[in-house]
């Protein structure tokens, strides 16, 4: 299995111009939260549990995150559990409104990542890698930590990936 620096440089590689960054910083938690909303529909509530694909979404998501790395996908799992609970308050507003938020935000999320690429210069890594789909919002979330003076030994081991070349 690939650890978090491997999966985190693989995707750090279609990402090395700032500006590409930034508009991740914002592209990337706009789809997350339109597919938890999209996925929040159907509901199933039980003796005050509930259930949805996107409960089972970012489930799976979360176990993947913490293997990787427990502080991170602790992390993970809390915005995940947000985008949870967010996703289950637009879906109980009607169709209208459900789609009209969760379309919206997907078109616009997209929207910023290919012009973070136009910056870039290069595809999504997703089109060679789909695991970038899973890695995006974790690598978003490491970027954050890493501007904030966190996992300072992660952001080296990853830059020295790139220092090598």
């Amino acid at each position: 299995m690939k650890t978090i620096t491997d999966h985190l440089a693989d995707y750090a590689a279609y990402h090395r111009d700032r500006r590409n960054i930034a508009t991740h910083l914002v592209g990337i938690p706009m789809i997350v939260i339109a597919l938890q909303i999209l996925l929040s529909r159907p509901y199933w509530g039980f003796d005050g549990w509930f259930m949805t694909p996107a409960l089972i979404v970012a489930v799976v998501a979360s176990l993947f995150y913490l293997r990787l790395d427990r502080p991170l996908g602790i992390l993970m799992t809390l915005l995940l559990a947000l985008t949870v609970i967010l996703g289950v308050k637009v879906a109980a507003l009607s169709t209208t409104l459900w789609l009209t938020w969760g379309i919206g935000l997907f078109v616009v999320g997209w929207l910023f990542q290919f012009i973070g690429h136009y910056f870039e210069g290069r595809k999504p890594a997703f089109v060679d890698d789909i695991m970038g789909l899973a890695i995006g919002p974790l690598f978003v979330v490491a970027e954050v930590v890493f501007m904030v003076g966190g996992k300072k030994q992660l952001q080296q081991a990853i830059e020295a990936r790139f220092e090598k070349s």
